[in-house]
C-alpha cells in the first residue's frame, strides 16, 4: 500500500464521516456558574445555518450541504463575549459551550427633560392601510415551524435627533400561534446593511392567544436613548420560540405595502446574510425627541 493511497483513504474516510454529520446538539452555559443561557444566537456566517438556544440553553442546529468542517460556528449573546468553534471541533451531541461575561457597555446619551423640550414623535409607518399585503415569517423552503428560530424581520428608521424610545408597534394580520416569543434588536447600519447591535439589552416579549391587530412592545424600562449622531437605525423582531394552535399552523404576518425604497430588512438565520426589500411594514416607534 503506497503512502499516496493511504492518505487518499484517510481523506475519503474523514469526508464520509463529516458528510454524515447533519446536526449538532448541545447546551450554552455561563462560564462562571454553569447556568444555562436562554435564546443565544448561533450560526455559520453566510451559510443560511443558524438557530437560538431554547429557554433551558439547549440547541439543535441542522447543517446543510454548504457547511464544511472548516467553517466556524459563532455563538453570540448580549452581555457575553462572542465565541467561535470549528465544526470539526464539535461532536454530534452533548456539546457544552461556555460563554464569558463581557463587562464593556456602549455609552448612552441621557436627555435631560428639564433643559430640553421634548416632542412626541412617531418614527415609521403607523397605519395599516387596506392590509392587502402581508409580510410573513413563513417561507416555502421551511419544513417545520422550528426552522424559523432566529429569523428576523424589521425596518430602517431615520432618527437624526436625540430620542428616548418609548415603545415599538406593529400590526399583526394573521397569527396561527397560541404562544410566540420574540426579541427586539436595534442595529447600526453601514453601507446600507445592519452591522453590530446598537442597543446591548436583551429585549424579549411574548405574543399570546393568537393575538392579531396592533401590538405594542413597551420599551420604557429599557431606557433606550439614541444620539442625534445616529442618523438611521434598523429595528427588527427575532423569532425565539413558538407554540402552534394546531398541526397546520404556520402563518404569522405583519401588514405591509410596496415602497420605492428598500427599507425592509430580512435575515433567515442568526449570522446569516441580510437582504433588503421594497416594502413598508406597519412597524413604528413612539419616541420623545428634541
Amino acid at each position: 500500500m503506497t503512502l499516496r493511497f493511504l492518505v487518499t483513504c484517510i481523506f475519503l474516510i474523514s469526508t464520509i464521516c463529516f458528510s454524515q454529520i447533519k446536526e449538532i446538539k448541545g447546551a450554552v452555559q455561563n462560564f462562571e456558574n454553569n447556568t444555562p443561557l436562554a435564546y443565544v444566537n448561533l450560526g455559520i456566517a453566510h451559510k443560511t445555518v443558524g438557530t437560538v438556544s431554547n429557554k433551558n440553553g439547549l440547541f439543535h442546529l441542522i447543517l446543510n450541504d454548504k457547511v464544511t468542517e472548516k467553517d466556524s460556528l459563532i455563538f453570540s449573546y448580549i452581555g457575553f463575549k462572542t465565541e467561535k468553534y470549528l465544526i470539526s471541533e464539535l461532536k454530534k451531541t452533548n456539546n457544552i459551550i461556555l460563554l464569558q461575561q463581557d463587562n464593556s457597555e456602549l455609552d448612552e446619551v441621557v436627555i435631560n427633560a428639564k433643559k430640553v423640550k421634548l416632542k412626541s414623535k412617531k418614527i415609521g409607518r403607523n397605519f395599516k392601510g387596506l392590509s392587502l399585503m402581508h409580510m410573513n415569517f413563513y417561507t416555502y423552503n421551511e419544513k417545520d415551524v422550528d426552522d424559523r428560530l432566529s429569523k428576523e424581520r424589521g425596518m430602517n428608521f431615520k432618527i437624526r435627533r436625540n430620542c428616548h424610545i418609548e415603545d415599538l408597534n406593529f400590526n399583526i394580520t394573521q397569527n396561527d400561534f397560541t404562544f410566540l416569543k420574540f426579541r427586539v434588536n436595534f442595529y447600526k447600519i453601514e453601507n446600507g446593511l445592519p452591522t453590530e447591535l446598537l442597543v446591548k439589552k436583551n429585549i424579549i416579549f411574548e405574543v399570546k392567544d393568537n393575538f392579531s391587530g396592533w401590538f405594542l412592545v413597551d420599551l420604557e424600562s429599557y431606557e433606550i436613548y439614541l444620539k442625534e449622531e445616529i442618523e438611521e437605525v434598523v429595528v427588527t423582531i427575532q423569532w425565539l420560540e413558538s407554540v402552534k394552535k394546531n398541526e397546520k399552523s404556520k402563518f404569522f404576518s405583519i401588514s405591509t405595502a410596496p415602497s420605492p425604497l428598500k427599507t425592509a430588512y430580512f435575515r433567515e438565520k442568526a449570522m446569516g446574510t441580510w437582504t433588503t426589500g421594497g416594502q413598508s411594514l406597519s412597524f413604528y416607534l413612539n419616541a420623545m425627541c428634541e
